[in-house]
């Protein structure tokens, strides 16, 4: 026989139950659609966070808490962290040569309220520096100098987002915000940025003098008694002296905290790159996470198609008998049961790629605490979704498919 014409029986097969093959499909497409949905989520938040780096600059070093006693980046959770950084250790760095900008931070969550508004948001305590580290504009008004630093002053740059839910269309320069109970002048709304880090919009905070967020918001000390900083950004001014500024940072931090040579530092410096290697690959393994819950699905709609394929030999015995009278070898009712259920896994992969693809889409039209989730579709998932819900089809189609072929020719005859 021809190959159409195993396509023409197996077609005409799987149309005769119309109804079962179409529940049998539904496996395989809520399978596929899961896969293709969970995976373009997954990819979306990489490169959602890859977009959001490359926004910052790959030239900046971060120098944060680090706890001697944890390895690897745990030991920079505030958890074990205790906090060893201050005002005068970014002074101190900012005397390195190659250093265009450095930016001490604090940050945290705070409740902002403005006429009967309110709005949880991250606030950062900074100093000027911030729009040259952070590559932010201005949309309007000023943002923090550095007599707004020296004298503790009560006023907020907000974020785009911010400005809008608070605000709306009016013109939020020269209004009052609440925060923790201490009432802040506005004084300027910067650019909307777009993107998010760590699941928080980049347009979803404010900026306030640092030396007001540590007397005024969120006062931390060190141990020996200082006003604590969160992280100090350090802006290189080029690529090739990354390495150099790495290593001045370090000796004058050293010798500003006291530790030895043979002692672990009490601080990290950490580049854009690092922390960007590291969140792809915890994103990586997330996107894989959500693949490999999806395909469960997939492993119960192969048990659905294996069971449906069994159920369709023992009916159609007499036919394969039949067949196997008028000449029918046995590689042909294999061929013939294999594609169908080849021919089912591949139809329902099909549809489930379109379902997932539309889903993709609406998710990303959700708009989740201000913030979006891009679901990226790439090929290299489509196929990889195809290929698997074929492979499912023809594994799960072997077994019915052999014991078809091997029914005796006089007894499928007697069958029934």
């Amino acid at each position: 026989m021809k190959l159409i014409d195993f396509f023409v029986i197996a077609i005409r097969a799987l149309s005769a139950n119309k109804l079962r093959s179409s529940l049998t499909m539904l496996g395989i497409i809520i399978g596929v659609g899961a896969v293709i949905t969970l995976m373009s989520v997954g990819r979306g938040a990489e490169a959602s966070v890859t977009s959001t780096f490359e926004q910052m600059g790959t030239n900046v070093l971060n120098v944060v808490p680090r706890s001697p006693e944890v390895e690897g980046f745990a030991g920079l959770s505030p958890r074990f962290a205790a906090p060893t950084l201050t005002l005068d250790d970014a002074e101190a760095l900012g005397h390195i040569r190659s250093a265009a900008a450095v930016l001490p931070v604090n940050e945290n969550f705070v409740q902002v309220t403005a006429d009967g508004e309110s709005k949880t948001a991250m606030i950062h305590g900074s100093t000027p520096e911030y729009l040259e580290v952070y590559n932010h504009s201005l949309a309007l008004g000023q943002f923090i100098v550095d007599r707004d630093v020296a004298s503790r002053d009560r006023v907020a740059v907000l974020g785009s987002e911010v400005a809008e839910d608070l605000f709306g269309f009016d013109n939020p320069i020269e209004q009052r915000v609440k925060m923790k109970g201490q009432r802040f002048t506005v004084i300027g709304v910067l650019e909307p940025k777009g993107g998010a880090m760590m699941g928080v919009s980049l347009d979803n905070i404010v900026v306030t003098p640092i030396t007001t967020f540590q007397t005024r918001l969120f006062p931390q000390r060190t141990a020996s008694g200082e006003d604590a900083v969160a992280s100090i950004s350090i802006k290189v001014a080029s690529a090739d002296a990354i390495d150099g500024v790495t290593e001045d940072a370090e000796a004058i931090l050293k010798k500003r905290h006291r530790i030895a040579d043979d002692e672990k530092n009490d601080f990290a410096i950490v580049s854009q790159e690092q922390v960007l290697g590291f969140v792809t690959q915890v994103t990586g393994v997330f996107t894989i996470f959500l693949g490999a819950i999806a395909s469960i699905s997939l492993l119960v709609a192969s048990i659905g198609i294996m069971n449906i394929m069994l159920v369709s030999v023992t009916e159609r015995t007499r036919e394969i008998g039949v067949r196997k009278a008028v000449g029918a070898k046995r590689r042909d009712i294999l061929l013939q049961f294999l594609l169908e259920a080849a021919m089912l896994s591949f139809v329902g992969g099909g549809i489930g790629v379109t379902g997932g693809w539309v889903l993709s889409r609406l998710i990303s039209r959700v708009d989740v605490g201000g913030m979006t989730i891009h679901a990226v579709v790439s090929p290299d998932i489509v196929i990889l979704a195809i290929s698997v819900s074929v492979f499912i089809g023809l594994a799960s189609g072997i077994y019915p498919a052999m014991r078809a072929a091997r029914l005796n020719p006089i007894d499928a005859l007697h069958y029934g």
